[in-house]
């Protein structure tokens, strides 16, 4: 029997503390493309679009792919954005309204827009809305994920990645495929349980390489060999979304003794809850991260320094200019760092010849009381390009992407790379590609929590990871929430 399959990928991770929302633009930003155009983008890479194409081509599905978007994080997701983009997958429901047999929609979990708390589950309604019940949804999520009830109730199968740095997109994709596939045949009737503490996030932010969420892995791969049970999910939640169901779930996606798989996950969250006070990740202060800089030895291979409070792929700004006033504070040399988001400067810079001396007020301009304000430096442009990459490592191997107009410039010792988009620095050739080897440098400062591990643990001789007080600081307590659930931890310790 040949099933046809609806298709979508539509994610954004809403940090509501930002002060720039995800309009339209943002999500041209990152690329949209809708049918066969995305599928050739996207199809062969780490995606989930890549996983449901790997069940869904060697069974005979018909596939309709509606469209692929998805934003940086930052604010809310405007209506204009969400009307516009979950429209296109509606359209594409209603279109083949009687001939689905399933759906499959890669989303993030946290998606928070300007007129509701729970993108994901607004778009399932409208899903719904158009399909009935009985039709089979399947959704990927990022682990995240704030899963809300109403997404676990809309949805009978809801499957998220077990990385952190995420590296199992695909392999994800393909287990919420297989699981489709038999729901399709008839051969199981799924549907997913959902456990949740009052917890802004897992203590650890969700870090799978080390710390109690490796043995929570384990525990819910070994429970997935269980008679009806096909997957278990645990996610570690996003914490900078302020609102009612925010915070980390464990879900399992099942069928038969439901009363035996909510005790494991009850179980598995109750282990989160009482290891809340448990950390791992050692955050060190700007100061104190380029001291160790200074004496550094790249004996085998350079000093990573992560500013993980200006992370742009949890909502932050990208422009926090603490750490490298820092670094050039101390005459660090053979070092570079990026990305520094400076739309203006960038085009400052692309107007100059490389080669030349430029002076320029870089970064710090988006809230220059978080992160610090704008430097003025005066160094040599080294050069200029479009920004365009192609990724080579765990994470981004064969996607295109873009920093947009881009520059480098040195200050002293440092090449400092200079970029209009927002985006995390998780591969290498996000600096290679623009004449920066991090691997041959003493000393790489970037933004990024954790994805960078993937491409740069490899390089690495040490990682040290810094709190320069930006947007996402893991110090959540710094925050102003007025929307959450209370009491919950660690607002209320």
């Amino acid at each position: 029997m040949t099933f046809t399959v609806l298709t979508a990928e539509f994610s954004h991770e809403s940090n509501t503390f930002s002060r720039c929302p995800a309009d339209y633009a943002a999500f041209e930003d990152r690329g949209v493309s809708e049918g066969e155009a995305a599928i050739m983008a996207r199809g062969a890479a780490n995606t989930p679009l890549a996983g449901f194409l790997d069940i869904g081509r060697p069974a005979g599905w018909r596939i309709v792919h509606a469209i692929s978007a998805a934003a940086q994080p930052s604010g809310p997701v405007t209506r204009d954005a969400f009307d516009r983009i979950a429209g296109v997958i509606v359209a594409a429901a209603k279109a083949h309204a009687g001939e689905i047999d399933g759906v499959l929609l890669g989303l993030h979990g946290a998606m928070v827009t300007e007129f509701c708390e729970d993108g994901e589950g607004e778009l399932l309604e409208r899903l719904r809305a158009v399909l009935g019940p009985k039709i089979p949804i399947g959704v990927t999520l990022d682990p995240h994920a704030n899963v809300t009830r109403k997404m676990t109730d809309l949805a009978q199968i809801v499957v998220s990645y077990k990385t952190y740095p995420h590296v199992d997109i695909r392999e994800t994709g393909r287990l919420a495929a297989g699981i489709l596939q038999r729901t399709m045949a008839g051969e199981i009737r799924p549907v997913t349980l959902r456990a949740q503490r009052p917890m802004l996030e897992e203590v650890n932010g969700g870090r799978t390489d080390i710390g109690p969420m490796v043995e929570r892995i384990a525990r819910a791969q070994a429970y997935e060999q269980e008679h009806g049970v096909f997957a278990v999910s645990v996610d570690g939640g996003f914490g900078n979304a302020d609102i009612k169901e925010v915070g980390p779930t464990v879900l399992v996606t099942c069928e038969g003794d439901l009363a035996r798989h909510q005790a494991f996950a009850e179980e598995l969250m109750d282990d989160m809850w009482a290891r809340r006070f448990d950390t791992v990740t050692e955050f060190l202060s700007v100061e104190q991260a380029v001291d160790e800089a200074k004496s550094y030895v790249a004996t085998s291979g350079p000093l990573i320094i992560a500013d993980y409070a200006d992370n742009p792929g949890g909502g932050g700004y990208g422009d926090a200019t603490n750490l490298l006033a820092a670094m050039i504070a101390a005459g660090l040399d053979d070092a570079c760092f990026g990305p520094m988001v400076d739309p203006e400067v960038a085009a400052e810079l692309h107007r100059a010849q490389p080669g030349s001396t430029v002076s320029v007020q870089l970064g710090g301009k988006v809230d220059p009381q978080i992160g610090g304000r704008p430097l003025a430096l005066t160094g040599t442009l080294v050069s200029v390009s479009d920004g365009d990459y192609v990724g080579d490592g765990p994470m981004m191997g064969g996607l295109r992407s873009s920093w947009g107009p881009c520059a480098v410039l040195r200050v002293g010792g440092i090449e400092i790379l200079v970029t209009t988009t927002r985006a995390q620095m998780n591969d290498l050739q996000q600096f290679r590609a623009f004449g920066i080897d991090p691997a041959a440098k003493r000393v790489v400062g970037l933004k990024s929590m954790q994805h960078f591990r993937a491409a740069f643990e490899p390089i690495a001789g040490k990682i040290v990871v810094c709190d320069s007080g930006a947007l996402c600081t893991p110090d959540l307590t710094k925050l102003p929430y007025h929307n959450v659930r209370r009491p919950i931890f660690p607002l209320d310790r």
